[in-house]
């Protein structure tokens, strides 16, 4: 039984892929090296990650995916579902096996569980996009804390290079402890070693805050209060449109009390 790791990459799960293919290996598992639990009678052997095999996986899956489903593997592997990685694997070898488009056959459980976790990696990317919120720091640089579900930092990128070149800033994961920033010229993958901001809600420390920030947040949160007609709050409603897991991270939404 062979057992297949990799360094948790995207590039270096399509690397595993590659090898299945070059080496004839038909995985019983594949699975982060780091996240690996020992099995017995099991080999395991590790797949250095390859940027070129990488990219020749990718460029084979765009030349079989329809238009509409051409980000799907990428969708769904930053699900960070369980067994995420051996799904995605038969789905693509039934992809690169056959003539024929098998990208709606719901009969098959893989194409139908990838095509509903494509949806909500997507889903919660665009709630990302609507209610990320930046904070001014005494360096000129805009912060914003994010704890999605799922790993969708990467999609943001391209709208907040676009939306605000003109600006320093830096998005932080705080459950996957990592982020982007951005230089005026280009993004960095980059891990805060200290942190002068609360894990909790990503709030920035007062010594570091911009000395503005604090009063454009108080004026954005009175402004959010007037036009929030008491007789017409609607919470239900509310809650389904802005998930309240959200509302720690929004400065018109912090209120004492508010649970997580």
């Amino acid at each position: 039984m062979e057992y297949l790791t990799y360094d948790g990459s995207f590039e270096g799960f399509l690397t595993v892929v590659f090898e299945c293919y070059a080496k004839k290996i038909l995985p019983v598992d594949i699975g982060r090296e780091n996240a690996f639990q020992q099995k017995i009678f099991a080999q395991k052997e590790f797949i250095c990650t390859c940027p070129e095999k990488a990219e020749r996986v990718w460029r084979g899956l765009q030349n079989k995916l329809h238009r509409r489903n051409k980000e799907l593997p990428l969708f769904a592997f930053l699900s960070e579902a369980p067994c995420i990685e051996i799904m995605l694997y038969r789905f693509i070898r039934r992809i690169f096996d056959t003539s024929f488009s098998i990208e709606t056959d719901f009969g098959d459980p893989d194409v139908l569980e990838l095509k509903k976790l494509g949806k909500k990696v997507v889903s919660e990317t665009t709630h990302v996009l609507q209610f990320l919120r930046f904070q001014k720091t005494r360096d000129d640089i805009f912060f914003a804390a994010i704890e999605p579900h799922y790993d969708v930092l990467p999609f943001t990128i391209e709208h907040f290079t676009n939306r605000f070149a003109d600006q320093q800033w830096l998005i932080y994961d705080i459950k996957r402890d990592y982020g982007v920033y951005y230089d005026l010229k280009s993004t960095h993958e980059v891990v805060l070693s200290e942190k002068s901001f609360r894990s909790t809600d990503g709030k920035v420390s007062d010594n570091v805050l911009h000395e503005g920030e604090k009063t454009y947040q108080t004026l954005w949160k009175d402004y959010f209060d007037s036009i929030n007609i008491e007789g017409r709050k609607n919470l239900k409603l509310q809650r389904q449109y802005m998930p309240q897991r959200y509302w720690k991270f929004m400065p018109e939404k912090t209120q004492p009390g508010i649970s997580d």
